[in-house]
C-alpha cells in the first residue's frame, strides 16, 4: 500500500511539475517574442553608439562636451519630426548645432558604412533620451 502510496505522489508530483514548467516556458516564450524588436533594437543602437560610432566621444546624456547632448538632440529632433538617419547619412543639414558640423563631418565616414539597421537603431537609442 505505501508503495502504491509513493507511485501516485510521484506521478502527480512529476506531472504538477511538467505542467508547471511548460506555462512558465510559454510564458517565457511569450514576454521575449512580444519585446524583442523594441529591446534588442535599443540595446543594439546603444552598443554602436558607443562602439563602432565612437559617438560617445563628443556626446554625452546630458551635457555638452563637443557636439550637443543626447537630450538635446532628442528633443530637437522630436520637436521638427526630422531624421537623425538622414542626418548620419549626410542627406540633410544639421538643425542642432549647425557651428559643430565640420567637426561632425569626419565621423560621416564611419556611419556611411552602417547599414540603415544600424543607423535607425542608432537613432532609436538617440531619441530615447
Amino acid at each position: 500500500m505505501k508503495i502504491i502510496l509513493k507511485t501516485i505522489i510521484f506521478v502527480i508530483l512529476i506531472f504538477t511539475n511538467s505542467n508547471c514548467s511548460d506555462k512558465k516556458d510559454s510564458n517565457e516564450n511569450n514576454t521575449i517574442s512580444s519585446k524583442p524588436s523594441i529591446d534588442n533594437t535599443l540595446a543594439k543602437g546603444k552598443e554602436l553608439f558607443e562602439g563602432k560610432g565612437v559617438c560617445t566621444t563628443c556626446h554625452k546624456p546630458n551635457a555638452k562636451i563637443v557636439g550637443p547632448s543626447l537630450s538635446e538632440i532628442s528633443k530637437i529632433y522630436k520637436e521638427k519630426n526630422a531624421s537623425i538617419v538622414s542626418f548620419l547619412k549626410e542627406e540633410s543639414k544639421p538643425i542642432v548645432d549647425p557651428s559643430q558640423y565640420e567637426i561632425m563631418k569626419t565621423n560621416f565616414s564611419i556611419t556611411k558604412t552602417m547599414s540603415d539597421e544600424e543607423l535607425k537603431a542608432i537613432e532609436k537609442y538617440v531619441l530615447s533620451f
